[in-house]
């Protein structure tokens, strides 16, 4: 291990302290991170959405409001690096602990891989725009994406979070840029095709249902995934139980706004009509093709680069959340204590680092071995992550439900709304059942569930190393 690694011995007879992570970020730098991993930018690039969108992205904002709800009060009371390990842990034992930790896990050593197959769909989008490249393989774009992201965050969490930012605050500006253009042709009367800024896309179209609306609404909830990101620098936070609950609201809050008003302006830039509703629903890169039609093809060559910038955000993100997770599964011995080695030059977990990195390698190069397509790559590894992160969401607000729910009844609603909405959500991303493969990815969740179980229990000691640990972070 590297001479300036934390895990080496000292040499005189004091006591080995265990690896810390440097506590150093502020506000801004601690929210970045929610924000980064949501990646609204990528979240509005990908495809077009249901009829009522912008009343289902409200209603999607409420019901994720609800679910982070928990995540606030127990960030409130407990910082960790392993976020709902500690904040289930605490309050439900050990076991549920480890569990919400080991499903927040299999979430983030999919998603930076979901993230850099972003990278490389909307790279080919720009170099097939641009004319530069036609038809360029994926692979290498990944691979750039991969390498970027690994030596970012190598660097330093302070540099990388402060990076996710820039990325993220760069291609919502963009974002904003159609938006206004859009706005400025509907007011004066020179939209293609006519349209006009009209109240009636919060209305439900005559057909639509409620039940029609929830399901609009399961679609728009996960485009707040990933919300709960902060929670994993409870240990690099300057004051993490302040910082990390604002962060997370101000993460859903910015999210709120943004989706509904930037889904508001696509849809009344589509058209209100049924045939703007078809074309959106029916577009692969809404984005993209609104700023052909309003303003041209160099905004909409900048919104792939934008895209670009935000998935790599998001990957920055991703690799942060995967590595603290694994650094105090390590720590606290129940994976290897190499993956608890902190880098005395930068305050990275590198060991822990390095093994996300090596499987976000291993992942994206098996797919391409495969010959699998990009954008599958890409929903295959997003839909998998999905279904852990809903579990683990599921099981915090239950811990949340349980610890506050001791103090006053009254306090039970909103973590119990929580659970009845992350599993409303979950429910419908199983049933009815998907085609092939997705009608397998939920058994391969499973797998990973029971996998982690199965450790609790053959783990020596389990439940006093959890308790162990957790008690030593709180205490120091």
């Amino acid at each position: 291990m590297n001479r300036q690694d934390s895990m080496a011995q000292p040499y005189s007879g004091e006591p080995v302290r265990p690896p810390a992570l440097r506590r150093e970020l502020r506000f801004m730098e601690t929210a970045a991170v929610s924000v980064g991993v949501m990646a609204p930018t990528l979240a509005m690039s990908v495809t077009g959405v249901a009829a009522a969108a912008p009343l289902a992205f409200a209603v999607a904002a409420l019901g994720v409001g609800l679910v982070a709800y928990g995540f606030v009060r127990l960030a409130g009371e407990f910082s960790h690096a392993g976020s709902v390990y500690a904040f289930v842990g605490n309050t439900l034992g050990p076991r549920p602990g480890f569990l919400a930790g080991w499903a927040l896990l299999g979430t983030y050593l999919v998603f930076p891989p979901v993230s850099m197959m972003g990278v490389a769909v909307f790279g080919r989008a720009f170099l097939d725009t641009t004319g530069l490249v036609r038809g360029a393989d994926w692979y290498p774009l990944a691979l750039a994406a991969w390498a970027v992201i690994y030596v970012l965050a190598a660097r330093g969490v302070r540099p990388t979070t402060r990076s996710l930012l820039a990325f993220e605050v760069v291609s919502v500006c963009l974002i904003l840029v159609l938006m206004a253009a859009i706005c400025w042709r509907l007011a004066a009367g020179t939209a293609p095709g006519g349209q006009r800024a009209s109240g009636a896309v919060f209305v439900l179209p005559p057909g639509v249902g409620l039940s029609a609306l929830a399901l609009a609404a399961v679609s728009g909830f996960l485009a707040f995934a990933g919300f709960e990101s902060a929670g994993s620098l409870g240990e690099e936070s300057l004051l993490p139980r302040r910082m990390i609950p604002r962060a997370i609201i101000t993460a859903v809050a910015f999210g709120a706004v943004f989706y509904v008003a930037c889904i508001t302006v696509q849809t009344l830039g589509f058209g209100a009509g049924a045939a703007g509703v078809s074309a959106f629903s029916h577009s692969q890169a809404p984005l993209g093709d609104l700023a052909r039609r309003y303003v041209g093809t160099p905004l909409a060559a900048a919104l792939d680069l934008g895209a670009v910038l935000s998935a790599l955000g998001a990957g920055l993100g991703g690799v942060i959340v995967a590595a603290r997770m694994m650094f105090a599964f390590g720590r606290d011995g129940l994976a290897a204590r190499r993956l608890s080695g902190v880098s005395a030059a930068t305050g990275v977990p590198r060991p822990a680092l390095a093994v996300e990195m090596l499987i976000g390698l291993v992942l994206l190069t098996a797919f391409r071995l495969a010959g699998t397509s990009a954008l599958n790559v890409f929903f295959y590894l997003a839909t998998i992550g999905t279904l852990s992160l809903l579990v683990m969401y599921v099981l915090t607000n239950v811990a949340a439900a349980w610890h506050l729910g001791r103090r006053s009844l009254g306090q039970l609603v909103p973590p119990v709304a929580g659970v009845l909405i992350a599993g409303f959500v979950l429910y419908h991303n199983v049933w009815p059942v998907p085609p092939a493969p997705y009608e397998f990815f939920p058994y391969l969740v499973l797998g990973w569930l029971v996998a982690g179980l199965v450790l609790t229990i053959v783990i020596p000691g389990f439940a006093a190393k959890v308790e162990d640990g957790l008690q030593r972070v709180a205490a120091g």
